[in-house]
């Protein structure tokens, strides 16, 4: 198994490095014109892995005063696989750079899932070659 090595990669310095806290601000700058109108921001953790897949997730959280759960956070999962400043093909490029060799051969979203009102994830899974 290949878990704990992959933990060891993937730390909060490198998660940040691979998707900035600034990306949130920007993503809503180019939705709405004002990163302001955001109600969430974006994180990218990780979350496991095993012999031929890493798991991440895009942690959404609340802002204070805003309201995650009035928010149409179900159907992000097809505008982040898409959306150039989210871009998922970059970042699976750079999560296998930094893995130590092993290539990525395919990704997907998974559905939103709702943690609390406060924060939902989305599953993404890095599928790695044999």
């Amino acid at each position: 198994m290949v878990s704990d090595r992959f933990k060891e990669i993937f730390t909060e310095d490198a998660l940040e490095l691979l998707f900035p806290e600034s990306r949130s601000d920007e993503f809503f700058d180019a939705l709405y014109g004002d990163a302001e109108e955001g109600a969430y921001d974006i994180k990218l953790a990780y979350v496991s892995s095993n012999d031929d897949m890493l798991e991440f997730e895009l942690r959404l959280t609340q802002r204070p005063g805003k309201c995650l759960a009035c928010n149409l956070t179900y159907g992000l999962p097809e505008v982040f696989s898409r959306h150039p400043l989210i871009n998922i093909k970059g970042l699976a490029k750079d999560i296998e750079n930094l893995s130590g060799g092993h290539k990525i051969s395919s990704w997907k979203i998974g559905h939103t899932r709702e943690k609390s009102r406060q924060l939902h994830t989305v599953p993404l899974i890095f599928s790695l070659e044999a």
